[in-house]
């Protein structure tokens, strides 16, 4: 499960970024817009993320108005809410079966990790 941690004090656009993705899953596209997201997460701006939406195939005057109508922050909020009762401080955070992985971040350290915790 994906929960957004939007660091709005290091990344200005977080907020505005976690709600299109919102806004993209919605539309069956939070993959694709997570990616392009994270691609361009250096150079992201409102203009920026309208035409990644358009890149996508969809429709930047309904993310414009989703933004308006703060469609999203309920969603977004309730994900940071619950990552700072998780003890998430930065992203990324992985959790394993409910419990915060504190190890390394690579596939192997990951791997293990799971591993450890299906036995």
């Amino acid at each position: 499960m994906f929960r957004h941690f939007p660091l709005t004090s290091s990344h200005p656009n977080a907020q505005h970024a976690a709600e299109e993705a919102e806004w993209a899953s919605a539309q069956k596209a939070f993959w694709p817009m997570y990616d392009a997201l994270y691609a361009a997460q250096k150079h992201l701006s409102d203009r920026r993320m309208l035409d990644i939406a358009a890149g996508l195939g969809l429709v930047g005057r309904e993310l414009e108005a989703a933004w308006a109508a703060h469609t999203f922050i309920p969603r977004v909020k309730e994900d940071f809410a619950s990552g700072l009762k998780s003890g998430v401080t930065g992203t990324p955070s992985f959790f394993i079966n409910g419990v915060r992985h504190e190890g390394g971040w690579d596939e192997v350290s990951l791997m293990h990790a799971i591993e450890a915790a299906l036995k």
